[in-house]
């Protein structure tokens, strides 16, 4: 399994990237690394365009059928980088805010299921990415927040993503408040999935990931779209769209080689289609 950054270099050729992809085809798994842990793993422009731009390459990647959003160091993302936001004009804060929104739409986008795995503090914005991640499993010690009312600048747009995880009250208490909530309580508000102790991390992201990578990547394909298409319609809208999809889904090869091979009790052989 070989390193590159988000643009496809090999990680040892030039200064450290600030996103590291990586595909392990031995267990189906796409690695996206957040790579500047002196720094807290800030979200500047530039490296939500390499997330974006890494999970975009990882989706392309035939052999991925899942994949894995994690950090260097302590601390899982600290957010935007202040630095970058500090007198500048309203179009240039416009532009922080589009390509972060771009990043987290591709994150829920891509066909396969993306998984945070948070070692650390993940705050702000990086709050929202874990919140946008599909599944996301905790160290924990890790730690969530939105501190932002503490500097004038409301988590606005990572209420999105936090909101529809954990519902009004929650989100508001931690938007209203600013204060973080530890590992235990994120999976009891629906933040992650599951608290494991920091040692055995990565060892359980892979097996949650294990879980789903024997799954026909066209039948994910479909089911990831359409659970995010779903989700916020009124309940009659939701049947009618899903009973369509479903219809659909049921026609395609793999899920009629899934149904034989149940009915003839044997493992079935995707195809991808």
């Amino acid at each position: 399994m070989t390193d590159h950054d988000a643009n496809g270099r090999s990680a040892d050729e030039s200064l450290p990237a600030s996103v590291l992809i990586a595909v392990d085809e031995s267990t189906g798994i796409g690695l996206l690394t957040l790579n500047r842990p002196a720094q807290r793993n800030p979200l500047s422009v530039a490296t939500m365009r390499e997330v974006t731009l890494g999970l975009t390459a990882l989706s392309a990647e035939s052999a991925v059928r899942v994949v894995v959003v994690r950090a260097e160091g302590p601390v899982f993302s600290a957010g935007h980088d202040l630095k970058e936001m500090i007198g500048r004009t309203l179009e240039e804060e416009r532009v922080v805010f589009e390509v972060c929104t771009e990043m987290m739409n591709t994150v829920q986008k891509i066909p396969q299921p993306v998984i945070a795995s948070v070692q650390g503090p993940a705050l702000a914005a990086g709050c929202q990415l874990v919140a946008s991640c599909d599944l996301a499993v905790a160290a924990a010690n890790a730690r969530f927040g939105t501190p932002g009312v503490k500097i004038g600048l409301f988590c606005s747009t990572p209420m999105v993503a936090v909101s529809r995880a954990v519902g009004r009250k929650r989100a508001l208490q931690m938007l209203l408040t600013g204060e973080t909530i530890d590992a235990h309580t994120a999976a009891e508000w629906g933040l992650v999935n599951f608290v494991v102790e920091p040692e055995a991390l990565e060892r359980e992201t892979a097996v949650l990931a294990g879980k789903i990578v024997g799954a026909s990547p066209a039948t994910l394909k479909i089911g990831k779209e359409a659970f995010y298409r779903q989700i916020d319609l009124p309940q009659d809208e939701a049947y009618e769209s899903m009973s369509e999809t479903m219809a659909r889904n049921a026609v395609i090869c793999d899920a009629q080689e899934g149904m034989t091979a149940f009915v003839e009790k044997r493992p079935p052989v995707w195809q991808g289609r």
